[in-house]
Parts: C-alpha cells; sequence; structure tokens
C-alpha cells in the first residue's frame, strides 16, 4: 500500500511539473486560460500529502481519495499542455482527443478532491447518512458535467478563444440549442453541491466536542477560503492555485490530530477582523451617504459623523464576534461567562474548605488542562492548605491570587490537556476564575485564622482558669486555711499563755498583709489596675514614663468611657510597642497617638529608629497585638514610616484599628414606629 502511494505521488508531481512546463512553453496565442489552475496544486500537494497520511493510517479512505484525485489533476494539467501544443503545431484532430483525456481527469478530480474529500474530512465518514444524497448528487452532477463537455457541440468561431477550433471527436451538434442552459445549470448545481460538502464541516463543527472542533477547524478554514475564490470566477484562479496547495496540509493536521499549530487563534482573529472590516466599512460609508444626503455640501462633517459612528460599533461588535468565535470553536462549556457562573455556584452553595476542593475541580475543568494545584497561604509558595487535582507537571505555570491587594496564595496550572484552547482564550478563563479563586482562598485563611482565634481563645481561658485556681488553691486557700489555724491555736492560747497568743496574733497580720498582696496580684493579672485608676490615657501616659527614650503622647478625641474589651486591647497593643522600641528600635523620640472616633479606636505608635529588617518574621510580640486587634474585629499593621528627623532612621509605625460597637438604638435613629 505505502509503495503504491509512493508511486502515486512521485507520477503526480512529475506529471504536473512536466505539464505546467509544457503550458509555459506554448506559444502565446495558444497558451492556456487561465494560465494557472487549482489542479495544479491539486496535483503537486494532494498526492504527496495522502502518500503521507497513507504511511501512517494505510486504510484510510481519504488519503487514497487525496492521491487519486490528486493524480487525476495532474493528468489534466499534463494532457492540457499536450493539447495546446498539438494544436499550436496544426495537429488539431489530436489535440481534440487529448482535450477529451483532459476532460476525464478533470471530472475525477473534481468529483474526489471536491466533492468527496470536504464531506468524509477529517474521520474518514460523512457526518450523517443526510448527507449521502449530497454526495450522490454533487458526483453525479460532476460526471454529467465531464460528459457534457465531452460532447459539446462545435463553438462559433466568433466567440472561441484560440485561433481555431479545436474539434470535438464526440460532439453531439443536435445539442447545440440547450447547451448554454445545460452548461449553466450543471455549474450552479455543482457549486451548490461544493458549498454543501462546506456547510457539513460547519455541522460538525458545531456538534462536536471542543478537542474535535480544533481538528474539524484546520480543513473547514481551507475549503471555506477555496471556495470563496472558486467562486469569484476566473479572475481569482491564481489564489485559489495556492490556497490549493494548502487543503491537504490542513487534512493531514485534522487527521492526525495535531493540536499544536494555533489554528483556533487564526480563526478567531480572522472571523473577527473580516467581520469587524466588513460591519464597520458597511457603517461607515452608510453613515457617510445619509450625512452626506441630509448635510449636502458638508463632506468634512459627514466624514466626522460617519467615523463616530463606526467607533462607536467597533467595541461593541468586537466583543460580540469574539464571543461567537469562542462558541464556535470552544462550545459554552469554557466559556469564561459560564467558568465564572460555575464558579460563583460553587462559591455560594460550598463553605470555605469544601469549596477550595469544589473551585479547583471546576478550574480544572474549564482550563483544560492536566492538573491544577490551589495552595493557600499568607505568602505565595508558603501554603497553609493545599488542594491538588490532576498532574501540573514538573515546570506548572504560577499565577498568584490576590484579595485586594493581599497576597492569600497562588494557583499552579500544568500544561494543556487534550482539550486545548488557544494562547488568548486560556488567558481570559484564567482571568476569569483567579478572582474567585481568590476570594474562596481568602475565606479559607479567613476560616482558618477564625479557628485558631477561637482555639487559642479556648486555651487562654482555660489556662487562666488553671492558674487561678492553682493561685486560689495552692497559695490564697493554703494561707487561708493557715490563717485559720492560727486564729484557733492563739484562742486557745489566749487563755492559757496570753503572751504566746499575743504573738502569733502579730504573725497573723503578717499572713494577712500577704494574702492581701496574692489577691492584689491576681486581680491584677486579670486586667491592668491602672486603667481602673488613671483611665485609658493616664495608664498609656504611664506606660510613657517608664525609663528609655522619651515617650510623647498624643491624644484626639474622647477617650473615656471605652468598652473594657477595647481599653484593655489598647493598652496592651501600645504597652508591647513600646517594649519592642525599648528594645529593639534604637530610637530617639516615639509618639503614641491615641485617635477616637465614633467608630474606632485607632492606637498608633511611631519611633524613629533603625525600621524594619528587609526580611522579617513576625514575632511573639506582633503576633500578639495583630491577635489582640483581631478579637475585636480589628486590623493592627507594622510599616515602615518616614523618619521625623534628618538624622534619624526610617522608623517603624504600628497601627492598630480597634472598632467600637454602635451605641444601642444607634441603627433606629431613623425610623418611624407606627
Amino acid at each position: 500500500m505505502r509503495k503504491v502511494s509512493a508511486v502515486l505521488a512521485v507520477l503526480s508531481v512529475s506529471l504536473t511539473v512536466a505539464g505546467t512546463a509544457i503550458q509555459l512553453s506554448v506559444p502565446k496565442e495558444w497558451a492556456p486560460w487561465p494560465p494557472m489552475a487549482p489542479d495544479h496544486g491539486a496535483g503537486l500537494m494532494f498526492p504527496l500529502i495522502g502518500a503521507f497520511l497513507i504511511a501512517y493510517r494505510p486504510r484510510l479512505k481519504l488519503a487514497w481519495l487525496m492521491c487519486v484525485g490528486g493524480l487525476a489533476c495532474a493528468v489534466n494539467v499534463m494532457v492540457t499542455g499536450l493539447q495546446f501544443t498539438q494544436a499550436s503545431a496544426g495537429d488539431l484532430e489530436s489535440a481534440g482527443w487529448l482535450r477529451i483525456l483532459a476532460i476525464a481527469g478533470w471530472t475525477v478530480g473534481a468529483c474526489t478532491l471536491g466533492i468527496l474529500t470536504p464531506l468524509l474530512s477529517p474521520d474518514d465518514r460523512l457526518p450523517s447518512r443526510r448527507w449521502l444524497p449530497v454526495a450522490i448528487t454533487g458526483v453525479a452532477a460532476t460526471v454529467l458535467e465531464g460528459v457534457r463537455n465531452i460532447v459539446r457541440p462545435t463553438p462559433p468561431a466568433s466567440t472561441y478563444r484560440w485561433p481555431e477550433v479545436i474539434p470535438n471527436p464526440l460532439a453531439i451538434e443536435a445539442l447545440a440549442p440547450y447547451h448554454a442552459t445545460l452548461t449553466r445549470s450543471l455549474t450552479l448545481l455543482i457549486n451548490a453541491c461544493v458549498v454543501l460538502a462546506v456547510i457539513s464541516l460547519l455541522v460538525r463543527l458545531r456538534h462536536a466536542p471542543s478537542t474535535a472542533r480544533r481538528q474539524i477547524a484546520w480543513p473547514l478554514s481551507a475549503f471555506v477560503i477555496y471556495t470563496l475564490f472558486v467562486l469569484l470566477g476566473e479572475a481569482y484562479w491564481l489564489p485559489a492555485t495556492i490556497w490549493t496547495g494548502l487543503i491537504p496540509v490542513t487534512i493531514a493536521f485534522a487527521v492526525l490530530q495535531y493540536r499544536l499549530y494555533g489554528i483556533d487563534t487564526v480563526i478567531s482573529r480572522t472571523v473577527i477582523a473580516t467581520g469587524l472590516i466588513a460591519a464597520v466599512g458597511g457603517v461607515y460609508f452608510g453613515t457617510g451617504a445619509l450625512a452626506a444626503l441630509l448635510v449636502s455640501g458638508y463632506d468634512q462633517v459627514a466624514g466626522l459623523a460617519a467615523a463616530l459612528v463606526a467607533g462607536a460599533f467597533f467595541q461593541p461588535l468586537r466583543t460580540r464576534l469574539r464571543g461567537l468565535t469562542d462558541v464556535m470553536l470552544y462550545g459554552k462549556h469554557g466559556q469564561p461567562e459560564e467558568l465564572a457562573r460555575r464558579l460563583a455556584r460553587e462559591v455560594g452553595e460550598t463553605e470555605p474548605v469544601n469549596a477550595l476542593a469544589a473551585v479547583t475541580a471546576v478550574v480544572h475543568d474549564g482550563l483544560g488542562v492536566t492538573g491544577v494545584v490551589v495552595e493557600v497561604g499568607t505568602e505565595a509558595g508558603t501554603a497553609g492548605m493545599r488542594v491538588e487535582l490532576g498532574t501540573t507537571g514538573p515546570d506548572p505555570r504560577a499565577v498568584p491570587l490576590v484579595w485586594h491587594g493581599e497576597p492569600v496564595g497562588r494557583m499552579l496550572i500544568g500544561p494543556p490537556g487534550p482539550r486545548r484552547f488557544s494562547a488568548a482564550y486560556t488567558e481570559r478563563l484564567i482571568s476569569a476564575a483567579t478572582l474567585y479563586v481568590a476570594d474562596v482562598a481568602h475565606a479559607v485563611l479567613m476560616t482558618a485564622d477564625l479557628q485558631r482565634s477561637r482555639e487559642r481563645i479556648l486555651n487562654a481561658r482555660e489556662e487562666e482558669r488553671r492558674r487561678l485556681r492553682r493561685d486560689l488553691h495552692d497559695g490564697l486557700g493554703q494561707a487561708l486555711t493557715n490563717m485559720s489555724m492560727s486564729l484557733t491555736m492563739a484562742q486557745l492560747r489566749l487563755r492559757e499563755v496570753p503572751s504566746s497568743a499575743d504573738r502569733m496574733l502579730r504573725d497573723l497580720c503578717g499572713s494577712m498583709d500577704s494574702v492581701s498582696q496574692e489577691v492584689r496580684e491576681l486581680v491584677y493579672g486579670l486586667r491592668p489596675p491602672s486603667l481602673d485608676d488613671l483611665g485609658l490615657l493616664g495608664a498609656v501616659r504611664a506606660l510613657a514614663e517608664e525609663p528609655g527614650p522619651p515617650v510623647q503622647v498624643e491624644v484626639e478625641g474622647e477617650t473615656r468611657d471605652l468598652p473594657a474589651a477595647v481599653e484593655v486591647a489598647a493598652y496592651r497593643i501600645a504597652q508591647e510597642a513600646l517594649t519592642n522600641v525599648r528594645k529593639h528600635a534604637d530610637a530617639t523620640r516615639t509618639t503614641v497617638t491615641l485617635a477616637c472616633s465614633e467608630h474606632a479606636l485607632v492606637v498608633r505608635v511611631r519611633d524613629d529608629g533603625k525600621g524594619l529588617p528587609g526580611h522579617r518574621r513576625s514575632g511573639v510580640g506582633f503576633a500578639s497585638m495583630r491577635e489582640r486587634a483581631a478579637e475585636l474585629g480589628g486590623t493592627c499593621r507594622i510599616t515602615q514610616a518616614p523618619a521625623a528627623g534628618t538624622d534619624a532612621g526610617p522608623g517603624t509605625q504600628v497601627e492598630a484599628t480597634l472598632p467600637l460597637p454602635r451605641p444601642s438604638g444607634a441603627g433606629d435613629a431613623g425610623v418611624k414606629h407606627r
């Protein structure tokens, strides 16, 4: 089989090259017209590609049709050259018989390549049994056209293109009155069948899955342009000849399922560009003509109006054409809008932890890649949670996940799978998916932080209860027990040895002082006493007076009557920030600002020290400040701050925002009760 196809390919190319050379050597008055025909491209390329396909798939009927049809076209090219050579030499009778052989070659080539090949591309079978009448009608009409040409009556010398009429040895002169009508009818029928054959590829494209769509798109694009050139007439046969040579190449891509040549990008841009040129051009010229009629004599106004209207149509039309092309190539399954709807549905219906796995599955299916990994963490590459689906390969693409400017993780995307999209389309899908994945990643982080906060609160509460129990039982309880025993003994001694009882009572007074101190320490552990004695502002000023660099305390608004939890959090944050300044900042001046508004209390501690290190890790102090703010639903940011003086360092600023509860009844201020 392979040897036969190779022989057919070599023979076809040889006949085409030799026939073209012979046609070019014919005297000008006898030169064939048009000088180049689609048969030249078919004779050169179809058998070569057909033999190549047979080498891989010997039973492929489509490849054998390409070989046979290409050879028939090569015979047509060769015999046509010999026909006009004989006619130019005066041997018109031989030229007449050669003409019949050329027509036979054209008929076989047109049946196989013009009708059957597009109907059978790319899977070697018709789209359905309903297309069988189209194939039969097309072949029958082409054969009838060949027979009509073989038995055509002798044309009038006045309308003949060449110097002398080449006689037809098989002419049926009785057909002369019907010849023109028969020619037009058969030409119209053949062209209709060729167009239907191309439409069959469109039908395949519409009902095929996304992988097969790109496979079908290769021959479809080639046959559409070739058919357009042929329908435009002989004046466009030169580009039709060139394009004919590309058709078998596109068929080879489709048959062998090569998906790495960007046909979807080519088709998308071609459709968009063609639609824009046609529509915008029509709008421009239509608007210009209408404006010229309404405001005749003002050509500049008409041109400006046409340009404005055409520009207004440009972007909406481009978006619409791109959407239609995407649906044509990929279907609705992989559309960015459809992907966004699926992601939104998963986000809305599933809790964050399970939503991350569901969203990863949707992204994996929507992008058509081999694998997707979503890593959730405060820094890219440091995942607190990892969901993996499929295989991303050794070199996946990393897409950062950012939620309102805050990195929340990254998404690793593997190489394209069998259902491959174009690069531009994939970018649109990734852009549509990233926002939803980032939302889910942020929700997962918030859920994890909330869970950790609950655990820390629970642990802290239980640890505090255990400490209180230990201090009360082992310390205060034991001391009270000893005091009770001492009182009992002092009561007994008071009757027997009064002087001894007096000494025991003095010892008991010392023990009571110790117990009072222990009680005071227990109370201080529950809440800083300075807050009750001095208030928040006074307590912070007391912190500022401790040894170290000078600290200035500023206040904005009223800081009295704040909730107890806010006071404690603000005091502890200021205390921790000042401790860090005194230990690590090497600052010469520090400012503590308490800014209280209706909605929040802002604690700001700013120094002129050496600032934050380039690669820092959050220590216990920073984490403690953030946790205290987060417990109240607030935030705490530790950033570089401009230095206050020219000789000072860059400085550090700690800013904690602690929300204040709304006053009771504030939400009902504008409500009328009936």
